[in-house]
């Protein structure tokens, strides 16, 4: 099945009919007409499209949300344009469902200065999706000199992270939650040690010693996340957690709130639906890292979910090309894509099995992720600009990634039947609905 072609189109006017309206920040949940005019929400209510001339859509089955952010992605550009461009990972977050995503620095060169931001943000200009740069903590993620966090910041850089590495030194990590802290940012912490995984490749455990596999394993983790939290409590700063894998790590986030420690987190669809079990087969495409965990450690990361301790879900997409990533699994680089999945995957997993409701869903997907990253809120109301998300709750599907608008296949959810999905995005005057 070829790419297809991704095609957004203007429309000065748009009124969706009977769809479902549901947002929590407004506490809005209803069933009404909706109506977006010159990129505003215009009016909701009954026939609220009455005797306008514009895009109308019948809203029925629809849920309208406002827009999902991701604030955990990869994009490539600059380096690795065969694996993904800022337009087609933004092309393929709004297939997914997304208004908004927020990329890693791990590019080539690395995104560490004013230049470096200013060049994604022109990239970005005019897409569906927004496009928010991250900048590195270090300078070329090297772990030794802080990046000029003020120049970045004003530049667009909404947070600092070296995600890819984990910032080794303490002394490091200190300042740069002090300093950040000057500029509104938070820090997203890759927490790992490294002295503790190096070499490893899957989770360490029962299995991996039966498959023959160097172990990661989950103290690597959690002895980072402990260092790192414990920084941002000593210089009352703020830190984020990224892509937690681990109960141990769960457990930690929500003693340090406890404590009162500005600490946030997130975890990401793969580690809520797979296992380390998904290596068995050795398929490069469940090769991540952190790596997947066990289904108690699962099982943890959705308590989390539900009570607050973690309070955001992203896709660390991760685009590899298939020359990359299709070799031996020792030798396959760490990462899976997730930005045309995850919606699906939350929905089936999350909202259809009761572990999250729609309203949470919405709350971990949106609101959320803007509050940790200083984004204008997305509210459905009257006066509001623009910013939603369509879900389908109840559409049946099947993971193909030949239909990716990604440039990189590598997922892990080739050939899953899920229940629920994205159905397209409305960020001011632009409007995707997916075929």
């Amino acid at each position: 099945m070829p790419r297809p072609d991704f095609k957004p189109v203007r429309a000065e006017a748009v009124c969706i009919t009977g769809a479902r309206l549901l947002d929590p920040a407004s506490k809005l949940d209803a069933a009404a007409d909706l109506l977006v005019a010159d990129g505003r929400i215009a009016k909701i209510g009954s026939a609220a499209g009455g005797g306008f001339e514009g895009l109308r859509i019948d809203g029925a089955g629809l849920i309208v949300v406002p827009g999902f952010v991701d604030m955990h992605a990869h994009l490539r550009e600059p380096g690795r344009e065969d694996e993904e461009t800022i337009r087609s990972g933004a092309e393929a977050a709004a297939a997914g469902g997304f208004t908004e995503i927020a990329c890693m620095p791990n590019t080539n060169p690395p995104v560490d200065d004013r230049p470096s931001v200013e060049f994604v943000r022109r990239r970005a200009a005019g897409l569906v999706t927004d496009v928010h740069p991250i900048a590195a903590i270090t300078k070329g993620q090297r772990g030794d000199e802080l990046v000029e966090m003020a120049d970045c910041a004003e530049a667009g850089a909404v947070a600092f992270s070296d995600d890819g590495r984990p910032v080794e030194k303490a002394s490091v990590m200190r300042r740069a939650v002090e300093y950040a802290g000057m500029t509104g940012r938070p820090v997203i912490s890759h927490s790992e040690d490294l002295s503790l995984s190096d070499g490893g490749v899957m989770h360490e455990g029962a299995r991996s010693t039966r498959l023959g596999l160097r172990g990661i394993p989950s103290i690597s983790e959690e002895i980072a996340v402990d260092r790192d939290i414990r920084i941002a409590e000593y210089v009352g700063g703020r830190i984020h957690i990224a892509h937690v894998s681990t109960a141990g790590s769960v457990r930690l986030i929500r003693e340090a709130k406890a404590r009162g420690v500005t600490v946030t987190a997130e975890t990401c669809p793969h580690y809520l639906t797979l296992t380390d079990e998904a290596v068995q087969g050795y398929d490069p495409n469940a090769k991540m890292n952190p790596p997947l965990r066990t289904a108690e450690d699962r099982a943890a990361l959705w308590e989390g979910l539900k009570d607050g301790t973690i309070d955001a879900v992203s896709t660390d997409h991760a685009p590899h090309s298939s020359e990359e990533k299709n070799v031996e699994f020792d030798a396959a680089p760490f990462g899976v894509i997730g930005l045309e999945t995850a919606v699906g995957l939350l929905l089936t997993h999350g909202v259809h099995k009761r572990k999250l409701t729609l309203r949470e869903l919405v709350l971990v997907l949106s609101v959320l992720p803007r509050r940790i990253l200083g984004l204008s809120e997305a509210r459905i109301r009257e006066g509001a600009g623009a910013n939603l998300t369509f879900l389908r709750p109840d559409a049946a599907w099947t993971v193909d990634r030949d239909g990716f608008f990604s440039k990189s296949k590598n997922t892990p959810f080739h050939g899953w039947a899920l229940k629920g999905a994205a159905a397209g995005v409305l960020r001011g005057d632009q409007f995707y609905l997916a075929p």
